[in-house]
Formats: C-alpha cells, structure tokens, sequence
C-alpha cells in the first residue's frame, strides 16, 4: 500500500506539528492584515464624514457671516435717519465690538474652567 497516497486522503491525513504551527502562523498573519485594512477602512469613511460636515459647516458659516453684514449694513442705513451717517457707522460698530468682546470673554473663561479640571 502507498502511504503517500493515504496521506492525501483528507480524512486520513496527518500533518506534522510543525507544519500546523505554520499554517497557525500563516492565518494569524492574514487575519491581521485582513483587520488591520478593515480598520483602515473604517477611518477612510469617518474622514470623508467629517470632511463633508465640515465643509457644510464651513459653507453654512460663510453664508451667515454675508447675512450678518447685510443686517449690520441695514441697521447703519436704519440710524441714519436718527443720525450722522458716520456716527451710526460708529454706533454699530461699537456695540458689535462689545458684544465680540463679551462673548470672547465668556469663551475664555470657559476654557479656563477646562483647563483647570483637566
């Protein structure tokens, strides 16, 4: 009898340790390959996400800064009638830097507070 040709036989076949330990290896191998691209995978569709979040919120942001001038263009125009051109220019101005100055102060304390439990 040809023990060659038992040994082929699937449910007769034996392997040798060493190699199952390397098929074992072979295997790990490629599974980690395989997890390690489908990782990859998962960051490449968050990026695009995100990229497309925000370049919405950029777009969104552009277009409220243009209607936040139009409406400071439209109160200068308003006041005129109650002043100098000029100084409704000044007047709008010099509350809308309060109020940036405000918010930027409120902002910084904020992130002070963060820091601070961080």
């Amino acid at each position: 009898m040809n023990i060659k040709a038992v040994n082929n036989d699937p449910a007769t076949r034996h392997e040798s340790f060493t190699e199952l330990l390397e098929q074992i290896a072979s295997n790990s191998a490629a599974v980690v390959h395989d997890e390690i691209e489908l990782v990859k995978q998962g960051i490449r569709e968050k990026m695009r996400a995100v990229r497309s979040g925000v370049l919405t919120i950029a777009t969104g942001a552009a277009v409220g800064f243009a209607a936040f001038l139009s409406l400071c263009a439209a109160m200068i125009i308003g006041l005129t009638s109650y002043m100098a051109p000029v100084m409704a220019a000044l007047v709008t101005g010099a509350a809308l830097a309060f109020f940036g100055v405000v918010v930027a102060l409120i902002g910084f304390k904020q992130l002070k507070q963060s820091i601070l439990k961080t």
